[in-house]
């Protein structure tokens, strides 16, 4: 008999959502006893996501030593249930022992935020969403889902990626085995569409979802035009987890294997087979195969954006926009000073090296880079998005000079008055420069080399704080 199930739900939705879902198990071998739906306050203003991680261990003790939940059992999570099922296990099983949990199934989560966040917690969100509930719209709990937000960074600190290269995870093949399957389709229809964006499943995007994340400290108070580069370590050794992309599904029918999705069958069916195969993983080596033949499916649904034949066939009736289907990478930034202060007023450009004339830089800023959003509790953090396929087959063509095919992006920051600049007390607008893409195989080292698909990237960028030479002086 299979283990019994939790599933876990959203931002400003309830357990009434899943009962297609539990149908869907009951069909597959589980008994209706041994699934449960949980409910938490996600729409009340006071509540953080930390709030509801530490009421879950409560309330997941108590069902445990009543005998009613046996462990190990699986998680299936969505959207934002993700970050609340990540906050239980870095808060309460840090290095994965002991843990009640053995598979975790996430559906569209929101490890690295939603571009709804900043939606939800303006005057429209708390008009549409929280009408019936005093115009709460769950403020905390958008500032942690908000992009870029300290929340995340800190999270993926404690349970994905250690700077001090020192520390474990509650991840890996003899700890908790995580899951992510996400769509990269719009919402179709209704007001949800206001969200919608290439690269997304109209909610979440996949770059977001991913929990193979990277982070690195690039430090440029030692030499601005040679950083030093540190790779933040993979708390999860060398395990790495399976994650695909759904090109027929939109953030709401991702939870529904039932629900036809309008592809040819064999596609809109995968969903189910995907969950099962999860729920189904009872070794370290069937975990692994299964991240290789996720991987697989994942480039199937990008490859659609380049055959028109392969997307008419996959959709007969409403194929999607190429776009829709393109992968993405997502860098978050911080950027602070080499005094520890963070650094509001900055700008990053991105352009080829080498390359005379600016129509590189123009076409990456105006094509390939999407969105930037600066967030709304701190402007030294920022997260950029940025189209990996117009990076690859729009920008580098543009290059003049074939045999480098590499991307740079330079830093500068407003100077903070008469006295403070960065980078250079002697002029304005100073800048440190880095090559964060290099297609050549013998330099890659740090950055380069990584154009990490469906990704995110966390970047801690530490920068020279310079006070001109009037602030102090010695004179006889």
């Amino acid at each position: 008999m299979p283990a019994q199930v939790a599933i876990v739900h959203g931002w400003s939705d309830s357990s009434n959502s899943f009962h297609t879902l539990r149908d869907f198990l009951t069909a597959n071998g589980y008994q209706t006893t041994q699934i449960w739906l949980s409910d938490y306050v996600s729409m009340d203003d006071d509540v953080r996501v930390e709030d509801v991680g530490k009421r879950m261990e409560r309330v997941i003790r108590a069902a445990i030593d009543a005998h009613q939940l046996t462990v190990p059992f699986d998680l299936i999570v969505h959207s934002t249930g993700g970050l609340v099922v990540r906050e239980w296990l870095s808060r309460y099983y840090p290095d994965g022992q002991n843990c009640p949990v053995k598979r975790i199934i996430m559906l569209a989560p929101a490890n690295f935020g939603s571009r709804l966040a900043s939606i939800g917690k303006s005057m429209i969100g708390r008009v549409v969403k929280g009408w019936n509930n005093w115009l709460q719209s769950g403020t905390q709990m958008l500032v942690g889902l908000e992009l870029a937000s300290a929340y995340q960074w800190n999270l993926a600190r404690r349970d994905l990626l250690d700077p001090n290269g020192n520390g474990s995870g509650p991840y890996g093949p003899d700890k908790v085995w995580p899951f992510v399957i996400v769509g990269t389709r719009p919402y179709p229809s209704g007001m949800h569409q206001i969200v919608n964006e290439n690269g997304s499943d109209g909610t979440v995007r996949p770059a977001a979802a991913n929990l193979n994340a990277v982070g690195m400290t690039v430090d440029f108070s030692g030499d601005a035009d040679n950083p030093q580069v540190t790779p933040w370590r993979w708390r999860s050794g060398d395990a790495q987890f399976p994650f695909t992309v759904l090109p027929d599904r939109d953030h709401g029918s991702i939870h529904e294997p039932l629900t036809a999705s309008g592809a040819q069958a064999a596609l809109s069916g995968r969903l189910g087979e995907l969950i099962l195969s999860a729920l189904g993983c009872d070794a370290p080596a069937a975990y692994r195969a299964i991240f290789t033949a996720w991987s697989d499916i994942a480039e199937q649904t990008a490859r659609l954006s380049q055959d028109d034949a392969a997307m008419k066939a996959a959709f007969p009736h409403d194929p999607p926009d190429a776009e829709m289907l393109h992968q993405y990478l997502q860098v978050v930034a911080f950027v602070r000073d080499d005094q520890g202060q963070p650094v509001n007023d900055y700008f990053l450009e991105f352009f080829a090296p080498d390359q005379s004339g600016s129509d590189d830089a123009v076409y990456f800023h105006r094509r390939v880079l999407d969105h930037v959003h600066v967030n709304g509790q701190s402007a030294s953090q920022r997260c950029l998005f940025i189209d990996r396929a117009d990076l690859m087959l729009g920008f580098y063509p543009l290059m003049r000079s074939a045999k480098k095919r590499q991307l740079a992006v330079s830093i500068s920051a407003a100077a903070l008055g008469s006295n403070i600049r960065y980078f250079d007390s002697t002029r304005m607008g100073a800048a440190g420069h880095l090559v964060v893409h290099d297609e050549d195989e013998t330099k890659r080292a740090g950055l380069t080399g990584r154009s990490i698909r469906n990704t995110t990237n966390l970047i801690e960028v530490i920068i020279p704080r310079q006070p001109i030479d009037k602030v102090f002086k010695l004179t006889q």
